[in-house]
């Protein structure tokens, strides 16, 4: 496969420079060596005649290069710069990262399916943007998952295949034995820290990197305002939370890295499988994979937003752990408060959550439920909870809706058949659908233009807000990050007694 083109001199200059901006952009790959590398690796800098670029770690470790042990890239920010230009492309690896093309059957022609386009069509957009094809980059993602768990934590050997989607140890060994000559175990470090089995409440730490600048504050700001009661914990630096798939309960815990781009996380959870999809779901609640030069140089060109990101440098936009969890909340936050809806939503829990199955000395103590599913919802009458007996309809049809189709909130679509999508909801108008296609199915252009937050934040001196058309067309600038404009909109003295605060009624 012949490499994607990239400005050699730039990169070279990066790379000899060490210049972390660069970090995830990019991969450097030497010819005498047959190792890839990340632009910050401490060895010496090799000749510009040794070195290919690459824009993926797919696309050189698909050309024949092996990871190299010294910078690891498995450890490497998951930028999403390529966001901008192909929003195919993003769900395309959102849905990889939920274990798509996992398995010895993985099929793309499926894949391409859920997406609306040929198989032929998603292959030819892979190797433009990432110089890799969508196998060779679920491929790489798995190996570079057992790689970051196999120097990471003390898991076992079959452990570490099966939490990294290989279909057997035998194909994990020589998959490992192919690439890098030796035994998975002989990549373990002496003295790795210690994490057992999924059985061990202790939990399982792993780090997950970033680009700096990151706005930690405003994010953990923005969950603890939100956190549901029994379901949420924030205290200080540190969010938790239970955590529920198929069935199995657990939780899990962010904190950042004191000294490094990166934020440490663990995760209490039995079933080992569900590890990739886990930490997956992590990266997009903590948007780690934001490219935030790039949306903040874009977005710094309108004078309104200029300020506002010189301000916030590093904001991201908080994802959302559960598709479902989030469509319940934006309904029930209808016309109320962010207080008043969190309220709600946790006298929901305690209602209907199901207790929690692995509480213990490492959970903290009001974690004490997971957020109910559908299923339950669907099932019970919600207008007892206090709330408009039409909201509580909307709610239940809402949770029918999910109970009886799995893949709603699957990233499936573009942005407007998304949208379009979720109208079709009962209870579920413009305002909710953009809210929801912004933090659930993190489409980076999605834009609540009704919000009256946003409308407040753009008040002319003498007081006059927009109306949502004008600010609709204010924001075809702010295209491709419409969803980070908001969100620097929401975060500006103006608007942060209410943000994000819609006048969208049900239905």
């Amino acid at each position: 496969m012949m490499p994607v083109t990239l400005d050699r001199d730039v990169c070279y200059r990066a790379l000899q420079a060490r210049d972390a901006r660069f970090d995830g952009r990019l991969f450097v790959a030497v010819r005498t060596t047959g190792i890839y590398c990340r632009p910050i690796c401490p060895a010496r800098c090799p000749k510009l005649e040794n070195v290919v670029f690459y824009r993926s770690a797919a696309a050189a470790q698909e050309a024949g290069f092996r990871p190299c042990l010294r910078c690891r890239p498995e450890s490497s920010p998951d930028l999403a710069a390529w966001r901008g230009t192909s929003s195919t492309v993003s769900r395309a690896l959102a849905l990889i990262a939920d274990g798509a093309l996992d398995g010895d059957d993985a099929d793309v022609e499926q894949l391409a399916l859920r997406l609306g386009i040929g198989a032929r069509q998603l292959r030819r957009l892979f190797e433009k943007h990432l110089g890799a094809s969508p196998i060779a980059v679920a491929q790489t993602r798995r190996v570079l998952f057992a790689k970051q768990l196999i120097h990471e934590t003390r898991m076992r050997m079959v452990d570490v295949a099966f939490a990294a989607g290989f279909g057997s140890l035998r194909r994990f060994n020589e998959t490992f034995r192919r690439l890098y000559g030796r035994a998975p175990s002989t990549l373990r470090r002496q003295g790795s820290p210690r994490a057992a089995s999924g059985g061990d409440r202790s939990g399982i730490t792993l780090t997950l990197s970033y680009v700096a600048p990151y706005d930690w504050p405003a994010i953990i700001g923005f969950l603890a305002a939100r956190a549901i009661p029994g379901v949420e914990v924030v205290e200080a630096d540190r969010y938790q939370r239970t955590i529920e798939l198929d069935g199995c309960h657990g939780t899990v815990e962010v904190t950042p890295v004191t000294g490094r781009d990166a934020l440490a996380v663990t995760i209490r959870f039995a079933d080992l499988r569900v590890l990739p999809t886990i930490v997956g779901r992590i990266r997009r609640v903590f948007d780690l994979g934001a490219d935030v030069g790039a949306i903040a140089a874009h977005l710094a060109k309108d004078p309104w937003l200029a300020p506002l990101v010189t301000a916030r440098p590093g904001l991201r936009l908080p994802g959302a752990w559960d598709g479902f969890e989030m469509a319940v909340r934006a309904v029930l936050g209808q016309q109320i408060t962010v207080t008043a809806a969190r309220r709600l939503a946790g006298k929901l829990v305690a209602a209907h959550g199901e207790p929690l199955a692995q509480a213990g000395e490492h959970v903290a103590p009001g974690l004490t439920a997971v957020f109910p599913r559908p299923e339950r919802l669907a099932a019970v009458d919600l207008a007892s909870l206090g709330m408009p007996r039409a909201r509580a309809a909307a709610l239940s049809a809402l949770a029918t809706a999910v109970a009886t189709d799995s893949r709603m909130f699957h990233p499936d679509a573009d942005l407007d058949a998304a949208v379009a999508r979720l109208r079709a909801l009962p209870g579920v108008g413009e305002w909710t659908a953009q809210y929801i296609a912004m933090r659930v199915l993190r489409e980076p252009d999605a834009f609540p233009a009704a919000d009256i937050g946003l409308l407040r934040a753009m008040s002319a001196a003498d007081g006059t807000r927009p109306t949502p058309a004008a600010l609709l067309t204010r924001a075809e600038a702010w295209r491709p990050w419409r969803a980070y404009a908001a969100q620097h909109l929401w975060s500006s003295a103006r608007a942060t007694a209410i943000a994000p605060l819609q006048e969208e009624a049900v239905a």
